[in-house]
């Protein structure tokens, strides 16, 4: 069986990282798959670059100048949105041609445009994994509290527009393509976990498609378990860039600063673009900055006793499976598929969000056990490694090839 996963780039993002893991590990049980990509880091010869630096960015730059016209000139928040509009002309690419599936991931920013989504679906059996709800919105990667999606006449209005700029309705003129889309094309899709697959469900512009659930790849046999002896129990959080918005980060300190006397202490990991967003943090802390060496990467994981995420919503948290793979205990807020990877207590631990006194509560719970490592690594390696996760979508494409 030839498929081709096309997503954005094979390194940079976690679509991307959990993309050429799956491609990887499908190649390892026997399929002839490859990845479509527009920005190519790896060495791979299965990694194919999908045109030239320069003609890649035309419907980059096209897409983008539309959605700064419609935010009235403005840049905030740009990078949010998709549209769609413009992409490259892959169907006529020869891996897609010569495949007997295509897979789609992060497509955005000028890759594929809806309408060549449309051509490859007419030829191929399409499926697309969605990392995010643009899928199910009119324009935004994530919809946070705006539940216009749900609405009987969908996205309406889009409130990350600027609300001054005088254009035509974008959100609504875009939600009318992808319905036109999903209805007259067979896409199978994959939403990477339930969360995120009952929110499709609420979209009135997905709740009659196919969706199934199949989480990320993760490389659970690269890590393993290695606590420091006698010391402080280490409370673990990276994030690409911890001050990101959406990582809940003034959550993070407002817990950790309820957590009174733990013999613990907090190490974050990631990019800090406000340097003083730790200064309020008055629990033993020390922050070293972005983590690329995964050597080191696995050696943080295993000295940590407990991980922990107050994101604002998450489709999949990576770092939560990670640190299970090497033995930490997440403790965590509700809001996305951290339900997932914490399914009781002996995986994890569930706050509601926003509820800083219950998420101390919890931290300090975990701080003061000390679980079984080995019995939470192999729970993990059963639902996330990737050769677990490529089987599920060798029986999916098994599925629809053979028809």
């Amino acid at each position: 069986m030839k498929v081709v996963l096309i997503n954005h780039s094979d390194s940079k993002g976690g679509a991307s990282v959990v993309s050429y893991r799956l491609v990887k590990a499908l190649r390892s049980l026997g399929v002839e798959a490859s990845m479509l990509v527009v920005h190519k880091a790896t060495d791979d010869d299965w990694v194919v670059c999908a045109a030239p630096r320069w003609r890649a960015r035309l419907p980059f730059y096209a897409e983008t100048a539309k959605i700064y016209v419609a935010n009235g000139f403005r840049r905030d928040g740009i990078f949010s949105l998709s549209i769609g509009s413009d992409g490259l002309p892959l169907s006529r690419h020869p891996l897609v041609r010569d495949a007997d599936a295509v897979l789609l991931a992060w497509v955005n920013q000028g890759m594929l445009s809806l309408g060549e989504i449309s051509r490859i679906a007419s030829r191929k059996p399409l499926v697309w994994t969605m990392h995010d709800m643009w899928c199910l919105t009119a324009l935004c990667h994530h919809a946070g509290t705006c539940t216009r999606y749900r609405d009987p006449e969908g996205c309406r209005k889009c409130l990350m527009l600027d609300a001054r700029a005088d254009c035509s309705d974008l959100a609504a003129n875009i939600w009318y393509a992808k319905q036109r889309l999903y209805g007259e094309t067979d896409i199978r899709f994959v939403a990477v976990s339930n969360w995120l697959r009952d929110r499709c469900l609420d979209s009135r512009l997905m709740d009659s498609q196919s969706i199934s659930v199949i989480p990320n790849a993760f490389p659970v046999e690269e890590f393993y378990s290695a606590p420091v002896a006698g010391g402080k129990k280490i409370i673990l959080m990276g994030a690409a860039r911890l001050d990101d918005p959406i990582k809940g980060l003034p959550y993070a300190v407002e817990a950790l600063n309820k957590l009174g006397d733990a013999d613990a202490e907090a190490v974050f990991f990631g990019a800090l673009r406000n340097p003083g967003a730790l200064d309020g943090l008055r629990f033993p802390h020390r922050y070293i900055g972005p983590v690329a060496d995964p050597d080191k990467l696995h050696r943080l994981f295993a000295s940590a006793h407990a991980v922990i995420s107050t994101s604002l919503y998450e489709t999949l948290p990576g770092t939560l499976i990670e640190g299970q793979a090497a033995g930490a205990m997440p403790v965590s807020f509700d809001r996305g598929g951290q339900a997932d990877i914490i399914r009781s207590d002996n995986d994890g631990r569930l706050v509601h969000f926003g509820d800083t006194d219950a998420f101390a509560s919890a931290l300090a719970e975990v701080i003061a056990t000390d679980h079984d490592r080995q019995a939470l690594q192999a729970t993990v390696a059963e639902r996330f490694s990737a050769e677990a996760v490529a089987r599920q979508y060798i029986d999916m494409l098994s599925g629809i090839t053979n028809h």
